[in-house]
């Protein structure tokens, strides 16, 4: 049975000492549900890249799996800042996040980045968790076909020779920060055409479709069944509401 996914990006909300804290309350909320220690509920917490080295052995000690917000498309060289999948990968990571809708608008970042971080992380042994969504409010068609061509691009650039497990956060750049999800009629078609479309990529060996955007409790039971899990930031800094989400997520599974 693939693992429900239950994913926390911090994003750069916390310090380094909240985050480590945040991160033990996590590892606790983990401890005390079986389905979780045993991965049948698959919890992924994102940290900024400062508190990887941190967090890691926190989550790996309560069975909670390590993400990096980012990854650099090259494995070494001249890149300040940049980060490499062969570094992430030492500290622990399992996950990286990329074409993220706020990296996309504020660092110009296209499908192109996307699909050839999409390969870096494939070279290095990690899953890429990458982010599609449409801009604005449309009508389920048209977001399907965005949401396609995204996918098809990144796995245009990520190129031939690499392969791996994908992980696709459908994630309207509408509700990023809204009080409301989209709709779970919405999200059900637009998860099963990007399923069927992942079929098709020899490339991805196996894959899950999660949603985000505006994610938090009461939306796993709302969507019920029609993707394989959740994407969830500013909801999840509170672990009493992530508490609320995996719970929803282990009444799933049955």
């Amino acid at each position: 049975m693939t693992p429900l996914f239950i994913g926390v990006s911090l994003k750069m909300y916390f310090d380094h000492d909240r985050t480590v804290e945040w991160a033990e309350d996590v590892a606790g909320l983990a401890r005390s549900r079986p389905e979780v220690r045993d991965g049948r509920v698959e919890l992924v917490v994102l940290p900024s890249h400062a508190s990887l080295p941190g967090v890691g052995p926190i989550a790996d000690g309560a069975g909670v799996s390590l993400g990096a917000q980012d990854v650099a498309e090259h494995d070494s060289g001249p890149y300040t800042g940049e980060v490499s999948a062969a570094s992430l990968a030492q500290v622990g990571c399992r996950y990286a996040e990329v074409g993220h809708a706020e990296r996309r608008a504020r660092h110009g970042e296209d499908d192109a980045v996307a699909g050839r971080k999409v390969a870096a992380a494939w070279r290095h042994g990690l899953v890429p968790i990458l982010c599609v969504g449409e801009q604005e409010p449309v009508d389920t068609d048209a977001a399907v076909e965005h949401c396609l061509e995204q996918v098809r691009a990144a796995m245009a650039h990520a190129g031939a020779g690499v392969s791996g497990e994908l992980v696709v956060a459908y994630e309207p750049v509408w509700a990023i920060g809204s009080t409301h999800a989209a709709s779970a009629g919405h999200v059900t078609v637009v998860a099963k055409a990007l399923r069927e479309l992942l079929v098709e990529h020899a490339s991805v060996t196996s894959a899950r479709v999660i949603y985000g955007g505006s994610a938090g409790p009461g939306v796993m039971s709302e969507l019920d069944g029609s993707v394989d899990g959740l994407f969830l930031g500013r909801f999840a800094h509170d672990p009493r509401a992530l508490g609320s989400v995996l719970d929803e997520a282990i009444e799933r599974i049955g």
